[in-house]
């Protein structure tokens, strides 16, 4: 595992139920601002229940990716209460928008 992927993990660990965090927020945390992308990958090979990665998710306001489906990543974030309204429909096969409490 490498240092920066250990970073990511540090970041992604300490969000707390019913918050999330941004792609771009995780990657300036971990010390590589422009590497957003880059932690969207290492999430996604990630199993391990104690790191979680349902709470990372796209700047625009969409889920982003999940290793387990973005069904569950939205089940996941609606069950801790972190995001609310309606889910919109599908925009440009990206997956679900949401909205994030405040």
């Amino acid at each position: 595992m490498t240092e920066f992927q250990r970073a990511i993990y540090a970041v992604v660990k300490q969000i707390p139920k019913g918050k999330t965090l941004t792609y771009k927020e995780v990657a300036q945390q971990a010390g590589r601002p422009k590497a957003f992308r880059a932690v969207g990958n290492i999430l996604n090979k990630n199993y391990d229940p104690s790191i979680p990665c349902h709470r990372v998710v796209r700047s625009d306001g969409k889920t982003g990716g999940y290793n387990r489906g973005k069904e569950e990543k939205v089940r996941k974030l609606k069950e801790e209460r972190a995001v609310h309204g309606v889910l919109h429909g599908v925009q440009d096969g990206e997956g679900p928008s949401i909205s994030h409490l405040e």
